[in-house]
């Protein structure tokens, strides 16, 4: 953050991943034992400001890749599908969930592999008003007396591959047709005395089935 930034600014969705996947980094680097990570991690997602996240990352070394805070506005994009597959490594990597919770939603980008370990513990991952950082994406799931949510937008085909034992992973009930041009989402792993389920819903950014399958905004 700039001399000059102003601390007291609201800090976006966006700016919490970028400061949660340097702490996944340090995490995996062993310079975080998991106590450290997981009462960073919940500091980051409580924080509201960016003069709240400067702190939870200020003492990781530079190759860490300390999580820049912008306080300039990108472009407002369009919501039509091919918009929204933006290319990139995406806004989070992967999510840890033991003993307690994460979530992914609002306007993230969904890299093309995702990694989840839930144990005792919930994932919730909203693609409602995601971007996409590829065509197709893959959400690797383990979840061991523990679960994931996954919502998705109307209009996306969704792949479920994966499988449980005394568990389960699945399928949306409205499955329907897919528009043209909308991501495929493939989700995989492994549930044991968990589940991992998949529902259908709209979100601000969904698109209504026109005729012909054409996608059109929702008002």
């Amino acid at each position: 953050m700039t001399d000059d930034a102003r601390p007291e600014l609201r800090a976006s969705d966006t700016d919490r991943e970028r400061v949660a996947e340097v702490l996944r980094d340090a995490l995996a680097e062993g310079r975080l034992d998991m106590g450290e990570f997981e009462e960073r991690l919940e500091a980051t997602y409580a924080a509201r400001t960016y003069g709240e996240l400067v702190p939870i990352t200020r003492d990781l070394p530079a190759g860490s890749a300390p999580a820049p805070v912008s306080f300039s506005k990108a472009p407002v994009q369009g919501d039509d599908w091919a918009s929204r597959i933006v290319g990139g490594e995406g806004s989070s990597s992967g999510g840890i969930a033991i003993l307690s919770g994460f979530e992914r939603k609002g306007r993230w980008t969904v890299p093309k592999r995702f990694k989840c370990f839930a144990f005792l513990g919930g994932a919730n991952l909203d693609l409602r008003d995601a971007n996409f950082a590829d065509r197709e994406v893959q959400i690797n799931i383990v979840a061991l007396l523990g679960g994931a949510q996954i919502t998705v937008p109307p209009g996306v085909e969704v792949v479920v591959r994966g499988l449980g034992i005394m568990g389960a992973f699945e399928h949306p009930r409205d499955e329907g047709l897919a528009d043209p041009g909308a991501p495929r989402v493939v989700i995989g792993g492994f549930a044991f005395w968990g589940g991992v389920g998949v529902e259908r819903k709209a979100g601000k950014r969904s698109l209504k089935r026109g005729p012909k399958g054409r996608g059109e905004l929702l008002d």
